[in-house]
């Protein structure tokens, strides 16, 4: 059996996609429904069982999966919320849980794969490389990435990196994005604002070297994200702390051609003001360096910008689709 956390997010439904293509279905779900849409990002795909997150902390404390069979635990459940203000609440929703994972899997030596972040790196002054011993360097600009970075140091300082993988996410988007509210990426963003009025909003810059939307990120598109996490979680190396990215800086005004391209759309974008909230902990540049994944022998290049975006928008948003979906077309 397989546990995957978070299975209805972005990610951990995209993990159950891609177990489900290597012929996997013996997995158990955790997640948080609520009233939010995502269980639509569950109905396309093949699981064993499912499980509140709360019920399923409590069975772990109670010794209820104790010396059960369990081939893997793919901890992707964390609020990812780069805005949210609460920190007990992402202490113990982002720090506390995994390491009540990681113990566990500790105890009875069950591969352990969990989500980090490209948050941890903050502003880039230390660089955006995936390396264990220099994470206490870095300083997180917002209390999600830090609720992050408390997990990885508190694993660095046990030396459970010899045993446990973490996955520092660039920004991923894909299909199973709709129910985040303001967390949606941009792609999924210029789906529904350039169908709906024909224009783009980006938010202008406010630092002289880069004009606006010339800011550059690492979009990274779903699809990659779990062959990448398949990879690390196989491979008989693959412990430790990695980035999992694209390993390209692209511009936000690339992206939104590449939308508009999708979509079969002339060009129209809109450069509004940044809330004054983000302007200090914005950032300008991001780019993963993707070298420690390949020394382990990770030869593919990520899908281009224009094919990920028209992937998306053409296979999905335009037929409405979930992923998994376009297996039963």
């Amino acid at each position: 059996m397989y546990i995957v956390t978070g299975g209805a997010g972005l990610i951990g439904s995209g993990v159950i996609w891609k177990l489900n293509r290597e012929g996997i279905d013996d997995i158990l779900v955790v997640d948080h429904l609520g009233l939010s849409d995502k269980w639509k990002n569950l109905a396309p795909l093949s699981f064993a069982d499912y499980m509140e997150k709360e019920v399923f902390r409590e069975k772990l404390r109670s010794g209820a999966f104790d010396g059960r069979k369990i081939d893997g635990v793919i901890h992707m459940g964390a609020c990812s919320a780069t805005t949210e203000r609460d920190a007990s609440y992402l202490i113990d929703n982002n720090f506390d849980y995994t390491r009540e994972l990681a113990l566990f899997c500790e105890k009875f030596d069950i591969r352990f794969l969990y989500a980090s972040s490209c948050a941890t790196y903050g502003d880039g002054r230390h660089g955006y490389v995936d390396d264990e011993g220099a994470i206490e360097k870095l300083r997180p600009m917002n209390m999600y990435g830090y609720s992050k970075q408390m997990f990885d140091l508190w694993a660095r300082r046990r030396g459970l990196f010899s045993a446990i993988t973490g996955c520092k996410f660039s920004n991923v988007y894909g299909a199973n994005e709709r129910h985040k509210g303001d967390m949606r990426s941009v792609v999924c963003r210029a789906y529904e604002q350039i169908s709906a009025t024909g224009v783009l909003k980006l938010f202008k810059s406010y630092r002289k070297e880069y004009a606006d939307g010339e800011q550059m990120r690492d979009f990274l598109y779903i699809k990659d994200a779990v062959d990448m996490i398949w990879y690390l979680f196989r491979h008989p190396h693959g412990a430790g702390l990695y980035n999992i990215g694209s390993g390209r800086a692209e511009t936000w005004n690339a992206l939104a051609r590449a939308a508009f391209a999708a979509l079969d759309k002339p060009v129209n974008i809109e450069y509004i003001d940044m809330p004054e909230s983000l302007r200090d902990r914005y950032q300008y540049y991001t780019r993963a360096e993707m070298g420690k994944l390949r020394s382990l022998g990770w030869s593919r290049e990520a899908t281009s910008l224009d094919d990920a975006v028209g992937d998306y928008i053409r296979t999905y948003r335009l037929n409405d689709w979930y992923m998994g979906d376009e297996c039963a077309k």
